[in-house]
Formats: structure tokens, sequence, C-alpha cells
């Protein structure tokens, strides 16, 4: 067992009082007993800057006084210590970097930050290679930095390369980071996550109106989220820090406990089909589907298939053990227009089966939009959802069979945030009471338009309408024409920005 800590805390435009926040986190973990401590992102200095030219001026440079003061107090503790700053590196970039300081100060590692958010793009440059996994004392140890746990890839890739601990740095005002996209990173890759959120303004007092108008989001929101936590590989959250307010939380965990775990979900994955992940965006959209379609799922008979469509239902999604075969479903469907999904991933309608095409994942083009599936355990993986996203599908259809409760509590949502994708998850009898969902995108997603309601925090997370156990027929609306927009941010596209050209491990065949 090993005791780790994720610290919280405000950082300003003072140097030395940033250090001293660093200085005190990393002294309270220690007293309690912590081998690894994990402070949060851009602790040098507030992620706010006039230009490039201040932001490289700012940045911290390996041996300054900043990080050898870090180094140092983990030498004094004989503790191992992340840290995310601003890097100005010797060949001219200036970059988000996540720093790994062992027990003697010596640094172990370092990763720079792979996906920009908003204005980060316009001082900082992106890391132009993957971040290691270091074996030490605590566990085979991977880096990552905030933005770069809103999308799957730079933590599936280091789960694939051995970690089995990911410490992740933030610099956040999203409320969902908590409750959705750092638990997650956990439960999908069955690895300990140890996270480190601000605290307080993220923004200079003196920009905090200006800026709150310009994003349109109001000035309360724009404070670190807080809720720094420390997750198990099923994705239970173990610690966690309050909403406000400087705070240490540690928690002891077995870094191996989740190796073998981890082997038998892998072994079921395609990478023979997940090639497009790692390749150059082709910068082109398919048009919008419609603004809303009515879908429903339905885990009962023929008859409840055809009650289904006669309720208006144009999309219906049966579960992977469903009784109805296509035959009985083409029936059902008789002068509807509907369309079913059948329990083994199969389209079909009125006028029979729809063949699917010979691509790493068919859509279907439909009279209000673009349809994927993915079926059975595939949908355990986050690369089969990536595939739909880049084959421009508006909606995904999951028949499929719940086995633990992290697949419905977390996973399917992130699949529709972190692609902004509608999905239909048609399920039998699952864990928790749960036996499917139907997510659908919301329109307020960019954080540079107006908002047609109030800003809550929630940046990328669907609408959830629940399907229980003991549901027959479940109907909900989903809007198509929503996931034309997948920029969360200017200049932060949650598709074409992934880090394609360092997906080597996800497309790389094991054995």
């Amino acid at each position: 067992m090993v005791r780790v800590a994720a610290a919280q805390f405000e950082v300003g435009t003072d140097g030395a009082a940033n250090l001293a926040s660093c200085l005190r986190a990393i002294d309270s973990a220690a007293a309690r007993g912590a081998a690894l401590v994990v402070l949060p992102e851009f602790c040098n200095h507030l992620s706010w800057y006039e230009s490039r030219e201040q932001a490289r001026e700012r940045a911290c440079r390996h041996g300054d006084a900043f990080l050898t003061a870090i180094a140092r107090r983990a030498a004094d503790h004989g503790i191992h210590v992340k840290i995310g700053v601003t890097l100005a590196r010797d060949d001219g970039r200036t970059t988000g970097a996540s720093l790994l300081y062992g027990p003697d100060g010596t640094l172990l590692a370092e990763a720079d930050k792979q996906i920009l958010m908003g204005a980060e793009n316009d001082h900082l440059d992106r890391g132009v290679s993957a971040g290691p996994v270091v074996e030490t004392a605590a566990g085979r140890l991977g880096l990552y930095a905030c933005m770069e746990g809103v999308i799957n890839e730079v933590t599936r890739g280091l789960a694939l390369r051995g970690a089995q601990v990911l410490l992740n740095s933030l610099n956040s005002f999203a409320t969902d980071e908590a409750s959705l996209h750092i638990p997650v990173r956990a439960a999908e890759n069955k690895v300990w996550v140890v996270a480190a959120n601000k605290v307080g303004p993220l923004i200079p007092a003196e920009r905090l109106d200006a800026v709150s108008a310009g994003l349109k989001v109001p000035p309360q929101w724009l404070h670190g989220a807080g809720e720094s936590q420390i997750v198990a590989p099923d994705g239970t959250v173990v610690a966690k820090a309050p909403r406000e307010g400087e705070a240490v939380v540690v928690a002891d965990i077995d870094p191996g406990s989740a190796d073998a775990e981890r082997a038998r979900l892998f072994a079921t994955r395609r990478p023979e089909r997940y090639g497009p992940i790692a390749e150059r965006p082709h910068g082109r959209r398919a048009p919008a589907g419609a603004a809303s379609v009515r879908v429903a799922v339905v885990r009962g008979d023929a008859a409840s298939v055809r009650q289904a469509a006669h309720e208006g239902a144009r999309l219906i999604v049966l579960p992977e053990e469903s009784p109805v075969s296509e035959a009985d479903a083409r029936h059902a469907l008789r002068g509807t227009g509907a369309h079913v999904v059948t329990g083994g991933g199969t389209l079909v309608g009125e006028d029979g089966v729809t063949p699917p095409r010979d691509r790493p994942c068919p859509v279907y083009e439909l009279p209000w939009g673009r349809l994927a599936i993915v079926a059975g355990q595939a949908a355990r993986h986050p690369e089969e959802f990536r595939l739909a996203a880049l084959a421009d599908a508006d909606v995904v259809a999951v028949p499929f069979t719940p086995r633990e409760p992290w697949e419905l509590r977390l996973g399917l949502l992130e699949r529709s945030a972190e692609n902004r994708l509608n999905i239909v998850a048609a399920g039998g009898e699952g864990p928790d009471g749960q036996a499917g969902a139907v997510l659908g995108l919301p329109s307020d997603f960019t954080l540079w338009t107006a908002w047609e309601g109030p800003f809550t925090g929630r940046i990328s997370h669907p609408i959830v309408t629940e399907v229980k156990n003991g549901d027959t027929i479940v109907h909900a609306e989903i809007w198509p024409a929503r996931a034309v927009n997948r920029h969360v941010s200017r200049g932060t596209d949650l598709v074409d920005g992934r880090p394609w050209s360092l997906c080597a491990a996800l497309v790389a065949h094991s054995g």
C-alpha cells in the first residue's frame, strides 16, 4: 500500500506567494504520511497573459529558484512531488509541463501538455511527444493535465503503456471535471487517478469582469472548481476535497491491485480497427442532422416495439439479449417509418435489414441524421465511439449488457461528452438498478458564445434520461444537429484536437 495525496490551493501572479502555497501543500502531505503528492496545474503563475512573450518571461526554467525549491522540499521529506507549471524550453517553446520529482529531489519525468484549452493556444506550445510512464516505489506513474483528461487518448495511451497510477494537475472551473472527467479515466483504464485542481480566481482580479463578459460566464464561476480527489480503478472516489478552500486529501492505494483486471479489459480491444484515431484530421464535417428526433429504448417484445414506433419514436434500440428477431422488428415497424437497432447490432427498417459498409465504423444515413452502432463489449472501449465521431455520426445506438456500475454511471456519459454524440443505450438488468440511458447533447456548450440557460459550471456533460431495470419502454428526445459543434473553447476541438500524432499506443497490436 502507498499513501498518496492531492492538494488544492489558490494561485495568483505573485511567484513568491505561489511557491509558498506549493511548499505548504508538500509539507502538509508529508505530515500526513504521503509518499506522493500531486499539485495543481500552472502553479507558478495564473494561466492568463498579455502576450506569448509575457508567458515565456514568467515561465519556469529547469534549475531556477522556483523549481529548485520544489525539488529540495521533495528531498527534505523523501516524497514524490508532481507539479504543473509553464516551462520555457531551450528550443524556444513554452509549454504547460507536468514535472515529477523523486524522493531525493531528482527530476524523474516530465510531460508537455498535448491538448491546450482556449487562450492557452495563444501563449503556449503543444507537446511534441507522448509523456513517459515511470517506474517508482509508488507504482508505475503517468502524468497528464486538465484538458488531457476531458478526452480519452492521453490517459488511454498511458494505461496501455503500463501506467498503474495517473497523476492529473488541473486548472479548471468546470464542475463536471470532478463528477465525470476525472473518475471515468480511472474506471475505463482500471488505474488509480490522483487529481489536484485549483480554488480561487483563475483570472487576475482586475480582468475578471471583462473576461466574464467575453466568455459569457458569470464571474463567480471563474474560480477553480476544487474537489481534488483520489479515485480507485472501479471509478469510486475514495477521497475528495471540498468545492472551495485550500485542502490536502490522502488515501492509501495499492497500485498493482487492478493489473489483472486491466489486462482482461484491454484484451477485448480491437486495435486493428483504430487506425483513424492516429490519422490527421480531414477538416471536413458532414451536414447537420435534424434539430431533434424522438427515440426509445425498448426492453420488451415485438408488440412493445410497435407501440414505441406508433408513439412517435423514429429510432428504437433493443438490449443485447432482446428476444425480438430481425423479422419481428421489420413486421412491427410496418407503416411507421421508424428504424430498430436489434440486440445483435443490426439496423432494421420496414423494408428490411440495412447492410453495413466495409469501414472501421459504419455510419447509416437516416432521414434525421447519421447513425453509428456500437454493440456488446465494444461499448466498454472509448476508441469505438471515437471512430463514430470521426465518421461524423450524430447518434450512436448501443445494444449491450452493462457489467459494472461505471459503464452507465460514467462511461457512456463520457462517450457522449468527449465526442459530442447523442447516445441511445439499451441493456438487460444492470447493476445499481440501471439498464440503459438516453444521452442527449445540450445546446449550451461552447464557452465563447451566449448560453441559452444559466451557466451551472458543467461544460461537457450530456442530458441524461435513465432507463431502469423495470422499464419496458422509455421515450426521450435527442438533438442530432448539435453534434456538429465540437468546439468546447476557442481553438479547442474535442475530436479534431485530439493528439492524433501521439496515439501510437492506441493502435499498436498487442502480443
